[in-house]
């Protein structure tokens, strides 16, 4: 099969159409017929091994690789089709559209991919394409972690920070569909885009602070690695909940001393990727309440171009990689 391998850490130059034996699904595994992966950050990080948030870079490094990426295939969140199923599997049949996560097995950039059918993969929502489909695990099922986590009620005040990337982008959709008024915070170029989601308000941080704007907030999301804490904390409302998604050391350390010593509270947990939380989010997208946010999307042979796109943050959206032609864009 043909798959984006990378042998070495670095820059997207890295990333090379090769081909590779195709995997075989053994017993509790799904052999699946990869149509469309999302390019994220994740897999722009993996392959460059550089990290925004630095306090996890030696465990990581040693699970991945030391000097080079024990795992040549990239890709954690695809959408396509069951072509084989392993002994033992049930609830997955040949032929299932599907969507879903590959955890750190990763292998979503190749045209085939064999998971364990315990993972979050399930049929894909009935009202989008392959390549829309790919692009919600990732965003959508952190977004809904962290808005579950964030209790929301109808009719909060919501701010989510960093509105315009994947993450955001579903989290401003969900905590819309949740009842909040929603302030979303990203680059003025992406203001549309949020306010198509639903952002009841936006804010382009390059030209107004929102920590010093004077407005508070119940619930405060925030998925920019170095935006202020303090400055968060400050424009919450008494009882107001702050979420990190991007936490750094200090800041982890940080939230302990808010809960203890403050009537606020704050949040990092990571997003377990579950079944239930991507059925969820099926039924949602297919409520219509979860919209495609996809920007745009790329053959195999631009995988180096898609990183890219994802480094420059000059998207509005997800970028799409759609796996062997062009199939990913339709049913």
């Amino acid at each position: 099969m043909r798959a984006i391998t990378y042998s070495r850490y670095g820059s997207p130059d890295v990333l090379t159409m090769s081909e590779v034996s195709t995997p075989v699904a053994k017993d509790g595994e799904v052999l699946i017929r990869v149509r469309a992966a999302e390019a994220t950050k994740s897999d722009c990080e993996l392959r460059a091994f550089k990290y925004a948030v630095k306090w996890f870079w030696l465990p990581l490094r040693l699970a991945i690789g030391v000097t080079r990426p024990r795992r040549k295939i990239l890709g954690g969140y695809f959408s396509g089709e069951v072509t084989a199923v392993g002994a033992a599997v049930t609830g997955l049949t040949v032929g299932d559209q599907v969507f879903g996560t590959a955890g750190l097995r990763l292998g979503a950039y190749g045209e085939y991919v064999a998971l364990p059918a315990s993972y979050a993969i399930v049929a894909k929502p009935s009202n989008m394409t392959f390549a829309e489909a790919a692009a919600v695990p990732m965003g959508g099922l952190n977004a809904l972690h962290f808005m579950r986590l964030a209790r929301i009620r109808a009719g909060e005040q919501v701010l989510i920070n960093g509105a315009g990337g994947s993450i955001g982008a579903h989290a401003v959709q969900i905590a819309k569909a949740m009842g909040a008024v929603v302030t979303g915070v990203d680059a003025g170029f992406k203001a549309d885009f949020i306010r198509r989601l639903g952002a009841d308000h936006v804010i382009d941080y390059q030209a107004e602070d929102f920590t010093a704007a004077g407005r508070l907030y119940d619930v405060v999301f925030d998925m920019v690695p170095v935006s202020s804490y303090a400055g968060c904390i400050k424009v919450l409302r008494p009882g107001g909940r702050y979420l990190c998604g991007n936490p750094r050391l200090s800041v982890m350390v940080r939230s302990l001393v808010t809960n203890w010593f403050s009537d606020k509270t704050a949040s990092f947990a990571f997003a377990g990727e579950s079944r239930e939380e991507l059925l969820a989010l099926k039924a949602m997208i297919e409520s219509g309440q979860i919209l495609s946010i996809v920007d745009r999307i790329v053959p195999m042979e631009q995988a180096a171009e898609a990183h890219r796109l994802v480094e420059s943050e000059r998207r509005v959206g997800a970028i799409v990689i759609a796996i062997g032609g062009d199939s990913a864009a339709g049913h």
